[in-house]
């Protein structure tokens, strides 16, 4: 079969179910696993790189209202690729090539390729998507397997952080504004053993005010920036440290929102495993390679730096890559 996969978390949901080899072409933000990167790119984002959050933010938001895509989809070279299969997505606007577009592209296809859209707001669902992606690929087994590892994990983390005291836990999806994580991010934490004064599990991230924030009086801050890695979510973090430091939190981490919370794939169960050591380290281990997905912030020390430094210094250091998803 020959696969053509709008969507990153798709993409990595393909190679987890061993279908690589199907997998005919990508989108620009497909860079999991690695040999994922190395396929034809079907999509292009038109939001220029190097934006500051806010920026991107407010790009956004303008194209959005406008009725303008954010993404580009290359309608020649999906025809050239002949896809059996496209799996695309219509739960995030922001987040992927309109479904509307792929499906009216994919009508004029010969033969007409079957279009799956992909749209979870929760845990359960990621899960059962996967199942569902695995079934109109030919693979039924392979999605029970991947279905099956995938919830003993989840249920080995619930069973570790069972009785230990809930510390209130902030998930904050981007910083400028502020968005509070939404749907399965509030889950995630429920099952890692946190409180989630904010989010609701299945509901979309809504923006949040600085004063709204600390008046939930976060123990412990998660900055996941969407589809922003570790080193990137701590620049945010440290962008915004006085900020953070008026939340009164505890402990503050940044981490690979990308690979682990805003992409509803398989490393979701990843995700969940850094969480669950965040807030209960004594009780669960981090998943394998979460020391490099997880940056400790101190919002004090990162005002005062921010502080010191020269408005040169502080002009150089506010480049900013393009928006990542």
């Amino acid at each position: 079969m020959r696969i053509a996969s709008l969507v990153p978390s798709a993409t990595e949901t393909l190679f987890a179910l061993g279908l690589g080899d199907d997998v005919v072409a990508v989108t620009h933000e497909c860079d999991y696993p690695p040999e994922a990167q190395e396929l034809p790119h079907l999509t292009r984002t038109v939001i220029p790189e190097g934006l500051a959050a806010g920026d991107i933010d407010r790009a956004v938001r303008e194209r959005t209202e406008r009725g303008e895509p954010i993404y580009e989809l290359d309608s020649w070279l999906l025809r050239e690729v002949a896809p059996d299969l496209i799996v695309t997505q219509a739960l995030c606007e922001v987040c992927a090539v309109s479904s509307e577009d792929v499906r009216a592209i994919a009508e004029e296809l010969h033969p007409v390729p079957q279009v799956l859209s992909l749209d979870p707001t929760t845990l359960g669902e990621v899960l059962a998507g996967a199942r569902d992606l695995a079934a109109a690929a030919g693979v039924p087994e392979e999605g029970a397997s991947l279905v099956e590892r995938s919830a003993a994990r989840i249920d080995r983390v619930s069973e570790a952080v069972q009785g230990a005291k809930r510390p209130r836990t902030a998930a904050l999806e981007w910083l400028d504004p502020a968005f509070v994580g939404g749907h399965w991010v509030p889950q995630m934490i429920e099952l890692a053993g946190g409180d989630d004064p904010l989010g609701f599990a299945g509901e979309r991230s809504r923006t949040a005010t600085w004063d709204e924030l600390e008046a939930a009086r976060p123990e412990v801050v998660v900055v996941m920036p969407c589809g922003y890695d570790a080193e990137r979510s701590a620049e945010e973090a440290r962008d915004h440290a006085d900020r953070l430091t008026a939340l009164g939190a505890r402990t503050v981490v940044a981490v690979d929102a990308a690979a682990y919370f805003s992409r509803p794939g398989p490393r979701l169960v990843e995700g969940l495993e850094l969480l669950a050591h965040v807030l209960h380290p004594d009780r669960v281990e981090p998943p394998e390679g979460g020391d490099q997905a997880l940056i400790a912030i101190d919002p004090a020390t990162a005002a005062a730096a921010t502080s010191a430094t020269s408005p040169a210094e502080a002009q150089n250091g506010s480049r900013r890559r393009g928006p990542s998803s």
